[in-house]
């Protein structure tokens, strides 16, 4: 298997964007797939390594990048060393970054004889889920879209009345991150980059004007993104696919770091669901 890690890319917003890329050298064309992480993630958290061997033990070209501004940097990928990018990071510079890595993924020549540019699937978890959706539906080159507890509105998750009011004064907001203890800073930009581009940032509007298979799938037990999110996004495009799971949690019972050469049970599943989404 050839696995292209921590390759950087230029990007939109003066930070390098890194890729890493999974695929079986065969001199035949194979379908892409886009992976985005989620909020507070990146694209070596947990399992994401084994997801995309998984993907790319079946006959398809996997993607995978950290977000420019996910608090990550070239020489430390994984974790937050650069919460000031994290604090800038907002919606449109992820869809950004996105288009960046769909642009350099279709002028890229180095595996040029192995990717399928007419077969492209973005997936998305989490957060992310909402930016592949919009990216989706703006970019025709996209030919199916994924979430995986993908949310389905960005606008309600931002805080009202007094605690809004005190961000705009302060300028700034933290939020712990349980894990690494870090307090990482969301500064008031967030807020007004969301307020300036609420149209293109509509998760709703976006699902109800995609016109490709659309693939939802979520847990019933998901505690970060509600199930009702799920069926929402279903609600908006009837043409799509719900697939729910039972008792997995929000990353379908994996934890960082993930120390079994195994995939959990349920992200197995949704991973094999969603190899059987797009080769269909």
């Amino acid at each position: 298997m050839t696995i292209i890690k921590n390759l950087a890319i230029s990007g939109q917003h003066q930070k390098p964007i890194l890729i890493d890329v999974f695929y079986k050298e065969t001199k035949a064309k194979k379908p892409i797939v886009i992976f985005a992480h989620g909020y507070k993630g990146y694209k070596d958290w947990g399992a994401w390594n084994l997801v995309a061997k998984a993907f790319a033990d079946n006959g398809l070209v996997f993607v995978k990048f950290n977000f420019s501004h996910n608090g990550g940097t070239a020489e430390q990928p994984i974790d937050f060393p650069d919460l000031e990018a994290f604090g800038n990071n907002n919606f449109t510079k992820e869809l950004d970054d996105l288009q960046s890595v769909i642009d350099w993924i279709k002028s890229e020549k180095s595996f040029v004889n192995e990717v399928d540019l007419s077969n492209i699937t973005l997936i998305g978890h989490s957060r992310g889920g909402g930016i592949v959706t919009i990216k989706a539906q703006e970019e025709n080159c996209v030919t199916k879209v994924i979430t995986w507890a993908g949310v389905s509105d960005y606008g309600g998750r931002f805080p009202k009345g007094e605690a809004l009011e005190a961000w705009r004064k302060n300028g700034v907001s933290y939020v712990k991150n349980s894990r690494t203890k870090q307090q990482m800073p969301l500064y008031f930009q967030f807020y007004q980059d969301f307020e300036k581009n609420k149209e293109r940032l509509n998760i709703e509007k976006s699902v109800q004007h995609l016109r490709i298979p659309h693939l939802i799938i979520h847990s019933e037990a998901d505690t970060t993104v509600n199930i009702q999110e799920a069926h929402n996004l279903h609600s908006w495009n009837p043409k799509s696919e719900l697939y729910t799971l039972q008792n997995a949690t929000h990353t379908f019972d994996t934890v960082h770091p993930w120390e079994n050469n195994r995939l959990p049970n349920a992200l197995q599943e949704i991973v094999d669901k969603s190899i059987a989404f797009i080769l269909n």
